[in-house]
C-alpha cells in the first residue's frame, strides 16, 4: 500500500499541470502612472528627435509600478527615467511559466529556462532581474533599457520563448503598443518633424538623406548585433 501511494504521489507531481493562481490586476491608470504587468515606452530626448522609433522602455509590476534600467548600476522604481509613459502594452501572465520545481515547467524550454533562472511570480521575476542589472554598465548601443526588459521576459519565459532581446522587445511595443493619449503621439513625433522640417529648410534634401541614413544605420546595428554577431549586444 505504501509503495502504491508513493508511486501515485510521484506520478501526480510529474504529470499533472500545476494551476498557478493569478490574482486580478487593477485597472490601467495613466494619470497615476500605474500600468499593471505592462511594457511601457517613452521617447528619448535628442535620440528620438533623430530616430523616432528608438525610445526608453520599462516593465511594470503587478501593482503597476514601473521598473526601468536607465544608467550604470541603476534600475529606477516608480520613477520612469525620461518622462511620462507615452505607450504601453499589457502582457498576459497566463503566457508566463512559473515553475514551482524542476518538473513543474509549463513551457517547452524547461532546461534552458531553469539554467537562465526562473521565478514563482511576475514580481519575483522582475525583482531578480532588477538585482542582476544593479551591477550592469549602461550603454545605449549594447546594454540598455530594452536589455533589462528582455531579461525579465526570458526569466518569465513569456510566450514560451527564451529568445527575447532588445530588437524583438522594441518591435513588440512599437507595433502592438497602445498610445496613452493624443498628446503622447504629438510628444513622440513633433520634435522629429520639427528637426526634419528645419533641416530641410536650411540644408535641403541632403539633410533628410542624412537623417534617414542615420536611422537605417542604427536599425542595422541592432539587427546585426542581435542576429548576426552573437554576444555583441549581450550585457
Amino acid at each position: 500500500m505504501n509503495i502504491k501511494a508513493a508511486y501515485d504521489i510521484e506520478h501526480v507531481s510529474s504529470t499533472s499541470k500545476i494551476d498557478h493562481e493569478l490574482w486580478p490586476l487593477d485597472e490601467i491608470n495613466p494619470k497615476a502612472a500605474r500600468f499593471p504587468c505592462c511594457l511601457v515606452w517613452t521617447p528619448l530626448p535628442v535620440v528620438s528627435w533623430l530616430a523616432p522609433f528608438i525610445g526608453h522602455v520599462g516593465i511594470c509590476r503587478e501593482d503597476g509600478v514601473s521598473l526601468d534600467f536607465s544608467g550604470s548600476n541603476l534600475v529606477n522604481v516608480d520613477e520612469f527615467a525620461v518622462g511620462a509613459v507615452a505607450k504601453y502594452l499589457q502582457l498576459d501572465r497566463k503566457q508566463c511559466c512559473f515553475p514551482p520545481n524542476l518538473s513543474g515547467h509549463t513551457c517547452k524550454q524547461g532546461y534552458q529556462h531553469s539554467e537562465f533562472g526562473t521565478a514563482m511570480t511576475w514580481d519575483d521575476a522582475l525583482q531578480l532581474s532588477n538585482r542582476q542589472f544593479e551591477h550592469r554598465t549602461y550603454n545605449i548601443f549594447t546594454c540598455n533599457s530594452h536589455s533589462f526588459v528582455a531579461n525579465c521576459l526570458n526569466r518569465l519565459c513569456y510566450g514560451g520563448s527564451m529568445s527575447w532581446n532588445m530588437t524583438n522587445v522594441a518591435a513588440l511595443i512599437l507595433f502592438k503598443g497602445h498610445w496613452v493619449n493624443s498628446t503622447s503621439i504629438i510628444r513622440s513625433f513633433l520634435p522629429f518633424t520639427a528637426v526634419a522640417c528645419l533641416g530641410l529648410l536650411i540644408v535641403g534634401w541632403p539633410f533628410l538623406i542624412g537623417l534617414f541614413s542615420l536611422s537605417f544605420l542604427l536599425l542595422g546595428w541592432y539587427l546585426l548585433g542581435t542576429y548576426c554577431v552573437k554576444g555583441l549586444l549581450e550585457c
